[in-house]
């Protein structure tokens, strides 16, 4: 098997493996339990929480455990966007999000808020004038990608949050789910920033929502006190720890890391680049662990299905999408709807090999080959 999908899912360390099976034999007692065993565990959650923000270069924030990025974007989203509805129920977001972000924005309109999308320039940039052009003094949160899922493309957040910070009160959320252990992160200017684990060698089924002190968000479950106003239930001590040690391996050897994603990247844009039925949707802007690229006029589930028979793992589009749909950042960045209709999404790792690379190449060509001789 050839695996090139993991911005849906990264294999998990072995340290981390670990670092979880150790906690859950060693901590028994809930962290919410006002007993010893109950204290020791919760001093423990805490110095996670700690490292965890430090990690994240965050100075003013709190750490929420959710069961994904999914719930810590609803979590945020929701959250503040109800809480803070006397205030305004006017909501930004971009064209370049993921569903898990769409979702709530949905909701939000839905409930009679007015939810409006900027569109990013051709290499995937938010435009920063058209973001200011889009706040009222009514807007009460701006949600934006750190990295989109399908195109890769960075977004420059201290100079988002410079915009959003015009507006009173308007808070920025950061989904930060494909940055972390791809780039440097500069977050501390966001308000909420979500993540999820299994995203960079940590566990599914793990989440973390970083929140400003002193915002409030109304919360979406409902239950006995935790240790946050913010989510009630007992949390999961094993999974914070491991979320934690996730962290803070995706963090080591970044640049090496990098290093030999971007060469692997290079090897496809170049080959690609020689064949005119192939258009290359990823700017250079994009994190070299995400290429795009589309097959206009092919069917792109097709070819992700040739390749899988394979050996070949590949995406179309986010795996959270809806076969067969348009992909939204592809059209957003280039208008083009036979291009965002035949997207496939190679995804990479430090973990990737350059023999993995060379074979893919070789199926690849036989299998387009056979589609569009």
């Amino acid at each position: 098997m050839i695996y090139l999908d993991y911005a849906a899912n990264t294999p998990v360390h072995e340290e981390v493996l670990r670092v979880f099976s150790d906690l859950t034999r060693e901590f028994v007692a809930n962290p919410n339990a006002a007993h010893s065993a109950g204290k020791a565990a919760r001093e423990y959650l805490e110095r996670c929480s700690e490292n965890i923000a430090r990690l994240l270069g965050l100075s003013d924030h709190d750490i929420v455990y959710t069961s994904g990025a999914t719930e810590s974007n609803n979590l945020a989203i929701l959250g503040a966007a109800l809480e803070r509805r006397s205030r305004g129920r006017h909501v930004v977001s971009t064209f370049l999000e993921h569903s898990s972000v769409n979702g709530p924005l949905a909701k939000l309109e839905s409930e009679g808020f007015d939810v409006e999308y900027v569109s990013p320039l051709p290499d995937g940039a938010l435009d920063l004038d058209a973001l200011s052009d889009a706040l009222t003094p009514g807007t009460t949160l701006v949600s934006v990608c750190y990295v989109d899922s399908e195109l890769g493309a960075v977004q420059d957040i201290s100079a988002i949050a410079e915009r959003v910070k015009a507006v009173p009160g308007c808070l920025l959320h950061v989904d930060a789910t494909q940055a972390v252990g791809k780039i440097p992160l500069d977050l501390d200017k966001a308000d909420l920033i979500s993540l999820a684990p299994h995203k960079f060698y940590g566990l599914v089924g793990s989440g973390i929502l970083a929140v400003r002190r002193g915002v409030a968000l109304q919360p979406l479950l409902h239950g006995g006190l935790s240790t946050t106003p913010h989510r009630s239930g007992t949390p999961a001590l094993a999974l914070a720890a491991a979320a934690e040690k996730a962290l803070v391996l995706a963090l080591e050897n970044l640049d090496e890391k990098r290093r030999i994603v971007s060469e692997h990247n290079a090897r496809l844009r170049a080959h690609f680049s020689k064949d005119k039925r192939i258009v290359i949707n990823s700017s250079g802007r994009s994190v070299p662990h995400i290429l795009n690229i589309s097959l206009p006029g092919l069917s792109s589930e097709q070819m992700k299905d040739r390749l899988g028979e394979r050996g070949v793992l590949v995406s179309t589009r986010s795996a959270c999408s809806a076969p067969n749909s348009v992909s939204r950042p592809v059209y957003a960045v280039t208008g083009n709807k036979k291009r965002a209709l035949s997207t496939l999404r190679i995804s990479l790792s430090h973990l990737t090999t350059p023999d993995e690379i060379t074979r893919f190449l070789e199926i690849f060509d036989e299998c387009l080959g056979a589609i569009a001789p």
